[in-house]
């Protein structure tokens, strides 16, 4: 006999309607779309300019578990009342709800870069607005992987939004996701 676990608590929420949220989320500057959290560790890389942080697939929804009954022996049918609705996500994607976008060229990503450049940085206290300009070289990094990366933005899908890069490391399994570190803003929970 198999047992539906659903893996999502029925009292769970999106972590930025959650009234119990005890985790500090970072936010998309320009738009206000939550990012990332606290729970997801970050690595400073580019002069401190991306942040760097670690997808994971991770299955969602019912799943099956074989507790060692014999389904056949109580008469019943091996599959009876199994609603198998597993999926698999990626756990940055579905928590954040970013929404996938059309992958850019050389081309389009510079003059977005143009754009979120002007935008961002009247938003920037004046310390960060040079320490930005400064290190904004990153974006050679960036157009070096550019081939390589699936683009997203924050929930709202505003057209100003700050990209998040996610990549697949040589050899690895999971996503990797490269995010502004100018372009975020903490929000205390």
């Amino acid at each position: 006999m198999a047992i539906l676990v659903n893996l999502i608590p029925l009292d769970f929420h999106h972590p930025a309607e959650n009234p119990r949220c005890r985790l500090d989320a970072e936010r998309d500057l320009l738009t206000g779309d939550e990012l990332l959290s606290d729970s997801f560790p970050y690595k400073e890389i580019e002069n401190g300019m991306l942040w760097e942080v670690e997808g994971k697939w991770v299955i969602q929804g019912a799943v099956s578990v074989d507790i060692g009954a014999n389904p056949s022996a109580e008469g019943g049918d091996e599959d009876e009342g199994v609603d198998d609705q597993a999926v698999k996500v990626v756990d940055i994607v579905d928590t954040f709800r970013i929404q996938e976008q059309p992958a850019f060229d050389k081309k389009q990503f510079v003059t977005f870069m143009k754009r979120y450049i002007k935008n961002l940085t009247p938003k920037l206290e004046p310390e960060k607005q040079e320490s930005f300009k400064k290190n904004i070289g990153a974006t050679k990094f960036l157009l070096s992987k550019i081939k390589d990366f699936q683009f997203f933005v924050g929930e709202s899908m505003h057209d100003d939004a700050s990209l998040v890069f996610a990549y697949y490391k040589e050899g690895a399994t999971d996503p990797t996701f490269l995010y502004f570190a100018y372009g975020l803003k903490e929000v205390k929970c």
